[in-house]
């Protein structure tokens, strides 16, 4: 590995603007940004002209080698690394799951021997909380402790992950207490679990009623009673994958009476909509929550770049396509869909070629946020002396099709087939690395380090 990259004559882009400049590394880290570095302080030079420069994106949800206890996907930190770095991805923030029984510092062992010596990027890791009974609630110190300060639960999927507004308020209490920020999938369980067996009893269970089994309202009435929970417990909250623009909304009003909530999207919920439940592949977009009515995307696009909406997230589950087809029957197809490899040059089409948001906010919402929320930033998320290596070189001019044959994912499709995008990623940079150069994976499996992180409330 070349100890001193220049990436030279392109324009690197910032929350706050997007300017002409070079960028030299040292080692893993940026030493210096400023226009006309000289040739002679590198030992290798990446042509970036005509390019952006951006600071690599950070997901902050995604779950590779997933294991719900139910489903499992087939693929491996490896795999799921790869996918990542090929789409302009450096850091992955994915789960260690707290199985019944289990202490918090146990789930995150065993969730370390899963990845130890296959990720190929930096990665952090959220614990889903599942087992805290009612005075052990310090027991969530050990997340800060141990660098991954942020629990993630659910109002719905009983009885594996459910919490019922007890034990939410007592996790959020006690979260506030440790510096520990929580994460909520929020759907209304009553009102999905009743929704679908009503589905289920008058034998509509094909894939096309996916949508009507997770009504809108499950969603907006679940993070409208974490808000006020969380602000009862001056806990702060990230409210993730919101495929509602009233889901933001509230969390914004909520914001405005005091309340330490954040809201996060996916670019499945900004373009794909509901009517992909009645085409040809269904099982392509069965997921929680599922898609919408097409004028969602539309708002939540304008709540992306007004800052109501802080991040964009991919939710990626890499199952394959046979486990997508087994049955045809939305109560029994694993959801979830894959998102890495494809999320930035989606954003930079659909949000900056399209005129709905700038490329400030694409940065800003894909790697700056996500940085600062959860504890990164400067160290990741941002083009800066002193910050790890982290870069994109991203081509504005090609225009490419998206297909799964040319994806590094094993589920052997992709929701958005067929689908233009405008721009390619050159080169991807993983603390100094090259890890993907022009289109292929050049990165070193296992090289990928577990990064601990701080959050102060």
């Amino acid at each position: 590995m070349a100890e001193r990259i220049l990436v030279r004559g392109g324009k690197v882009v910032t929350p706050e603007g997007v300017f002409p400049a070079d960028v030299l590394t040292l080692g893993e880290r940026i030493f210096a940004v400023g226009d006309g570095l000289p040739l002679n302080m590198a030992d290798e030079v990446i042509d970036a002209s005509g390019c952006f420069v951006l600071p690599g994106v950070i997901d902050p949800h995604v779950h590779i080698q997933l294991d719900t206890g139910i489903y499992q996907t087939r693929d491996d930190w490896e795999v799921g690394t790869k996918a990542a770095a090929c789409g302009g991805v450096t850091t992955v923030l994915d789960f260690a799951t707290q199985f019944k029984g289990q202490t918090l510092e146990e789930a995150l062992e065993n969730r370390w021997n899963e990845i130890d010596g296959k990720a190929a990027i930096d990665y952090g890791l959220h614990v889903m909380v599942t087992d805290l009974p009612a005075g052990e609630e310090d027991e969530i110190a050990t997340l800060s402790r141990l660098g991954a300060p942020t629990a993630k639960v659910y109002t719905t999927y009983r009885p594996n992950y459910y919490m019922d507004d007890d034990q939410l308020l007592r996790t959020f209490k006690a979260a506030a207490k440790h510096d520990v920020m929580v994460m909520v999938h929020a759907e209304n369980d009553a009102i999905v679990s009743a929704a679908t067996e009503r589905l289920i009893q008058a034998g509509k269970t094909d894939l096309r009623y996916h949508g009507d089994a997770r009504p809108m309202l499950a969603e907006q009435e679940a993070a409208h009673r974490v808000a006020f929970l969380a602000a009862e417990a001056n806990a702060r909250v990230y409210v993730v994958h919101n495929s509602t623009a009233r889901t933001s909304e509230i969390l914004a009003e909520a914001r405005g009476k005091g309340a330490d909530v954040i809201a996060e999207t996916c670019p499945q919920y900004l373009i794909l909509d509901d009517s992909l439940y009645r085409g040809e592949h269904p099982e392509w977009v069965i997921l929680q929550p599922p898609l919408r009515p097409k004028g969602q995307g539309d708002r939540l696009w304008e709540l992306l770049a007004q800052g109501v909406v802080s991040t964009v997230g991919t939710d990626h589950c890499d199952y394959t396509l046979e486990q997508k087809v087994a049955t045809m029957e939305f109560p029994t197809t694993p959801g979830g869909i894959p998102g890495l490899e494809t999320s930035l040059r989606l954003m930079y089409t659909h949000g900056v070629v399209a005129g709905r948001i700038s490329l400030s906010k694409l940065v800003e919402v894909m790697s700056y946020n996500p940085a600062r929320i959860f504890g990164l930033y400067p160290r990741k998320g941002t083009i800066q002396p002193g910050s790890d290596a982290d870069i994109v070189v991203y081509d504005p001019e090609p225009e490419e099709t998206i297909t799964a044959s040319r994806l590094h994912t094993i589920g052997g499709y992709t929701p958005y087939e067929g689908m233009k995008v405008k721009g390619a990623i050159k080169t991807v940079l993983s603390r100094g690395m090259p890890v993907c150069v022009n289109g292929e994976f050049t990165g070193q499996v296992g090289r990928g380090r577990y990064v601990e992180r701080r959050i102060e409330l």
